[in-house]
């Protein structure tokens, strides 16, 4: 473990910040870096660490975009000749390309944490960012094993699971489960731009679900997507495929083809089936309960108290408002045996429940 050396952050931003913020957090001094000074100062003033260089860390994490990425490691590499490199750039091929072709490159162990926000910049960091979430690793050829295990150390450290791979099986595991899902919440959210607000108002949890992701912010997902634009095009040529049968499908001059349509629905649901579960195990197949609950303190409390004695484990949960009305359906998924159980515990204890 990094006990007494310091670290270096560079790159200031969400994911930047929060790595120090978790840093800080395991008593490792860190030293803060951006090309803007006004955001390395922000960065420093939520606790993230001091604004400057350090001499001798014994980490340098780079946060900067992708295409600054290889640039910025190779820098690392030469402007600190003893310390151990890693990045978190969300595309690693470039990176590692680089590292590798470097004389140092055996210091450079690439790094991707699984984990984000719709907000951006240090303001909206946090410790507790990684938590449980995956971390990829993506050690350059040649890497010293030394170096991989303090970068999956600092994986650990920051309450991630480290995960290793080879830098061009990551980018395109990352354009599967995340740039493709979020180029497709942006083409359902732009969808809205031009609705009726009549339209608007029949909108309910599912809507926000798929556009959710949808509000991030565009010039850093420009930048992720010209960096591993061949991955994502490929992805979104099949989907055009889909699209297209799915639209000769729904011709009525020349009838609706039922058959494709139930194949389309049937392949997304098999999908959906192969999302691994709780802790990375097999999927459970899940039931909603549907409890509506005053919009008033105290009240979820009390749902938690009144679930937990059912003795049914919560695995998901959602709150939406009813319309017009002070009052809220939490929506509580549970393992689909245990639905019935819950609703019974709940409707004996007063609350209006049903699946």
């Amino acid at each position: 473990m990094i006990d007494q050396p310091p670290s270096q952050v560079i790159g200031c931003g969400l994911i930047g910040t929060s790595v120090a913020l978790a840093l800080r957090a395991q008593g490792i001094e860190v030293f803060l870096e951006d090309a803007d000074p006004a955001v390395a100062a922000q960065a420093a003033a939520r606790g993230a660490g001091t604004v400057g260089t350090t001499p001798e860390p014994a980490a340098v994490i780079v946060a900067v975009p992708p295409s600054a990425a290889p640039r910025t490691v190779v820098e690392a590499l030469e402007r600190w000749p003893h310390a151990v490199v890693t990045d978190v750039a969300s595309v690693k091929s470039a990176v590692v390309a680089a590292a590798a072709a470097h004389p140092e490159g055996h210091r450079f162990v690439g790094g991707h944490p699984m984990a984000g926000s719709e907000r951006s910049g240090p303001a909206a960091a946090s410790a507790q960012l990684f938590e449980g979430r995956p971390w990829a690793i993506t050690p350059s050829p040649g890497a010293d094993d030394d170096a991989v295990r303090l970068v999956e150390e600092i994986a650990v450290m920051m309450g991630a699971v480290p995960i290793r791979l080879e830098a061009a099986a990551h980018d395109d595991a990352v354009a599967l489960v995340s740039h493709l899902p979020h180029l497709l919440s942006v083409l359902t959210a732009s969808r809205l731009a031009d609705a009726p607000s009549s339209h608007l108002a029949l909108a309910g949890p599912g809507l926000r679900d798929v556009t959710r992701i949808a509000g991030s912010a565009s010039g850093m997902w420009i930048d992720i997507l010209d960096s591993n634009a061949d991955a994502v095009r490929a992805l979104l040529s099949d989907v055009r495929s889909d699209l297209d049968r799915v639209i000769t499908a729904l011709d009525r001059e020349v009838g609706v083809d039922a058959e494709t349509l139930a194949h389309v629905l049937d392949t997304g649901r098999a999908g959906t089936r192969l999302i691994p579960g709780k802790h990375g195990g097999e999927p459970v197949e899940l039931s909603t309960v549907h409890v509506q609950i005053p919009d008033s303190p105290g009240a979820l409390s009390q749902l938690f108290a009144h679930t937990g004695e059912s003795g049914v484990n919560i695995e998901d949960l959602r709150i939406d408002h009813e319309l017009g009305r002070p009052v809220g359906l939490v929506e509580i998924a549970v393992a689909a045996e245990r639905a019935d159980v819950l609703v019974a515990a709940l409707t004996e204890r007063g609350w209006s429940a049903y699946r």
